[in-house]
């Protein structure tokens, strides 16, 4: 199943969602990866929803990526003695290590590690960031904070620290537990939450052992700071816009989104824009003007995915949003100024010989107006180096290696293709130009252009072009 456009689209899977018969509906209207939120699924279930993924995968033939999205450090505070306390603008109020439920002048806080990274003029943001409290004094047992902006506090709230690096892994118990299910259940991307340094995926690639691709999402100003050196650690990130949003000023999330986007396509690293970009159709088949803005504008910023949360998860028409980014998707990118923008933003080649090799295939395959970018990948590498091209053409890229393929579904302009090695260089030509055939990409008579590795089979050895002629007996296949 040909798309009809390069930005990738991912579906959240939750009760509006969950069934086969609803999943494949999802793929069939644009779905290229599916989201397992382990927030609000167990593992069983987890596991259910992947044998259903990969039986629409068999149906349709096509290769279907998965990501876990891990629900990371919940930040809270305790409860309250009589009910939601109201802390009144200028008030002092007090976060502390005692059990106590709370009233209008403190709270417990069960997170000692939070007292060990606070201090003076730090901002706690409390209830999604309803409630902004500024330190005045920090200690091991305490914090007392000077209320800048009041409001109705209830038991287990959350709690979000803008400026506070804290002493913690971003793999929880629950998470590690809900990682090794996923490796266990045979994913292909693992998305981490709340993370603040690199050192936080380093981690989670330990533990994943190659067995899944790890994602980076961005949504705390300390992950903001250390962006380059996340980028250089991690296979992807994820511009997470809803909690980046709370610990953020709101007016900087835009400016913020173009800087990952940027940032991604750059290194390379695929990129998913993410939250509330059709969230009107949680219970409206139609989106705002300004919901279908939103999502064009990512796509004219070069994003290889956006991605549905709750309009696909829980809303009342899933397909509906699928099918409406795939249209707003397919629209955007057939605007005459995409590939204008594309070219703007396109970054230097880095000095490497696979980074030549995908740029010179754009050049030749735009200059000679090629129908299509052919990639033998064993890794997927080969494939992404030539997406950061982000050429005008269609890339195709054959591996033997399904969990390539499905690991590819999440990066722009790929369309991969699941199939034996080369077993020569006649056989890796022959089978490109039919491949290509067979799914659309060229017609007979037509040229492509093919990437490899010589020797065959060798990753990472990207170091052939080969112009090849679509001959008229791939027709007979």
């Amino acid at each position: 199943m040909r798309r009809l456009r390069r930005t990738k689209v991912v579906a959240t899977l939750g009760p509006a969602s969950g069934n086969k018969e609803m999943i494949a509906r999802l793929f069939e209207a644009g779905a290229d990866v599916f989201r397992i939120n382990m927030s609000h699924t167990p593992h069983d279930r987890m596991r259910e929803l992947v044998r259903t993924i990969r039986s629409v995968e068999e149906t349709h033939n096509r290769p279907v990526g998965i990501l876990v999205d891990l629900q990371g450090p919940k930040l809270r505070v305790g409860g309250f003695v009589n009910g939601p306390a109201m802390l009144d603008t200028g008030a002092t109020f007090t976060l502390d290590t005692d059990p106590t439920p709370g009233d209008a002048t403190r709270v417990h806080l069960p997170h000692p590690e939070i007292f060990a990274g606070m201090k003076p003029g730090h901002t706690l943001l409390l209830d999604d960031g309803k409630i902004r409290l500024v330190a005045t004094e920090a200690s091991r047992e305490k914090i007392v904070t000077r209320v800048e902006v009041g409001g109705k506090l209830s038991d287990r709230k959350g709690v979000s620290l803008p400026d506070t690096v804290i002493p913690f892994s971003a793999l929880t118990p629950k998470d590690r537990s809900d990682l090794e299910a996923a490796l266990d259940t045979g994913v292909d991307w693992i998305a981490l939450s709340f993370i603040q340094r690199p050192e936080d995926i380093a981690e989670a690639k330990k533990i994943a052992r190659g067995r899944a691709a790890v994602m980076a999402k961005i949504e705390k100003p300390q992950a903001v700071h250390r962006l380059e050196e996340i980028i250089d650690v991690t296979d992807a990130i994820m511009v997470a816009r809803g909690d980046l949003g709370v610990e953020m000023p709101l007016e900087k999330v835009p400016g913020i989104q173009k800087q990952l986007t940027r940032a991604a396509r750059k290194a390379g690293k695929p990129v998913v824009v993410a939250t509330q970009m059709l969230e009107s159709m949680i219970s409206s088949p139609v989106p705002t003007r300004a919901e279908v803005s939103d999502v064009a504008t990512a796509i004219f910023d070069g994003a290889d995915a956006v991605m549905l949360s709750a309009e696909s998860a829980a809303g009342q028409f899933p397909a509906e949003a699928v099918a409406t980014m795939n249209r707003i998707a397919e629209e955007v990118e057939n605007e005459g100024t995409y590939h204008t923008i594309m070219k703007a933003q396109h970054a230097e080649p880095e000095a490497t010989g696979s980074d030549a090799i995908a740029a010179a295939a754009r050049q030749i395959a735009e200059t000679l107006d090629l129908s299509a970018v052919v990639c033998w990948t064993f890794s997927g590498s080969t494939a992404l180096r030539v997406a950061r091209e982000r050429p005008h053409v269609p890339i195709v890229a054959l591996s033997p290696n399904v969990d390539t393929g499905r690991r590819l579904s999440v990066c722009w302009g790929v369309h991969c293709i699941v199939t034996e090695d080369a077993r020569d260089p006649g056989d890796m030509v022959e089978r490109a130009c039919r491949l290509a055939f067979k799914d659309g990409f060229a017609k007979a008579g037509r040229r492509v252009i093919i990437v490899a590795g010589v020797p065959l089979g060798t990753p990472g050895a990207t170091n052939m072009l080969r112009i090849a002629f679509v001959g008229s007996d791939v027709t007979n296949d």
